[in-house]
């Protein structure tokens, strides 16, 4: 119907003027954007899902931003996927949350703080690994009733890393020294253009150990595993079939069979799924269109980049 509104305005009242032309024109735009406002405010009355899907996918950080190398324009911003997932939770028509997980992992605290989001929702909540949930995606998942994989997703990696670039015989070669101003003994722990102490080493080791406990911890109250078991595993990574049979892993299953449990649960025919994503204003979104197409060109002048402090991460 619209189609040929337009074609009348157009060919049949044939515009004399350009001002004519412009008048269709907008008269054309402005009906697009009233039924693009009524389908959304139909949409949020009359829903027609009860299912809330959040996808974890790329590198877990705080804001999404990619890391010093040039891997990928964006990974997963973890803020944004706390406030889908509170989002759901406050939506009343969403009865489960299905977490979708494609991560190797990323930085800690972020990943936590998706882990106790999904803790809190009010509702049956599903972790479904489907081609990686490594690291800090398992982390993730312990905070759910339960995780999901296929037969060949790859689980596990239960294990925290630190690492740093030592620089300091480069800097040796082309002449550059390294001058300490700091206050506070292990300020400067970790930096590129020096040799690690030997009380710095274990200074840096014991956070990694302390953040490794706590990765132990989660994972041993969320998936009621003994913390031995979980660190016998020694950070090992396992195909999705051989998590299942250690108990890393509570079922497997294609995304068809994961809806027909959920069905079950909810008891219905059949459930309906919403994928939710981050509300941002327009101007944010154009933003990280931006942010993509600056990076595909500066990847490819790229030849190296350089880490320049201590990293962590799970």
């Amino acid at each position: 119907m619209l189609f040929a509104a337009a074609g009348v305005g157009l060919f049949v009242v044939y515009p004399e003027t350009l001002t004519d032309l412009f008048g269709i024109a907008f008269a054309i735009v402005v009906v697009l954007a009233g039924l693009r406002i009524a389908g959304n405010v139909a949409a949020s009355l009359f829903p027609d899902y009860d299912v809330a899907e959040v996808a974890v996918e790329g590198p877990i950080t705080r804001d999404g931003g990619s890391g010093p190398l040039p891997q990928s324009p964006r990974g997963t911003p973890a803020d944004d996927i706390v406030e889908q997932i509170d989002r759901a939770d406050e939506d009343e028509n969403v009865d489960a949350l299905l977490l979708k997980l494609n991560t190797p992992g990323g930085e800690v605290v972020p990943s936590d703080d998706i882990r106790l989001a999904a803790e809190r929702f009010d509702g049956p909540t599903i972790a479904y690994a489907t081609d990686v949930c490594a690291s800090g995606g398992y982390w993730i998942a312990s905070g759910c009733d339960e995780l999901w994989a296929r037969d060949g997703s790859i689980v596990g990696s239960i294990g925290v890393i630190g690492s740093r670039v030592n620089a300091s015989e480069l800097a040796d070669k082309v002449g550059l020294s390294y001058e300490r101003f700091a206050a506070g003994e292990y300020k400067d722990a970790g930096t590129p253009l020096k040799d690690l102490e030997e009380d710095e080493r274990e200074y840096l080791q014991g956070l990694i150990d302390d953040y490794y406990d706590t990765f132990v911890e989660r994972v041993s109250e969320g998936r009621d595993l003994e913390p031995e078991f979980v660190r016998d595993t020694e950070a090992r990574i396992y195909l999705g079939e051989s998590a299942h049979e250690l108990g890393l892993v509570d079922e497997l299953g294609t995304r068809r069979e994961i809806e027909e449990e959920l069905a079950d649960r909810l008891e219905t025919d059949e459930v309906a799924i919403e994928e939710f994503e981050p509300e941002r204003p327009l101007m944010a979104r154009v933003g990280a269109g931006a942010r993509t197409v600056a990076y595909a060109f500066g990847a490819g002048l790229a030849g190296i980049a350089a880490e320049r402090e201590f990293r962590l991460r799970t």
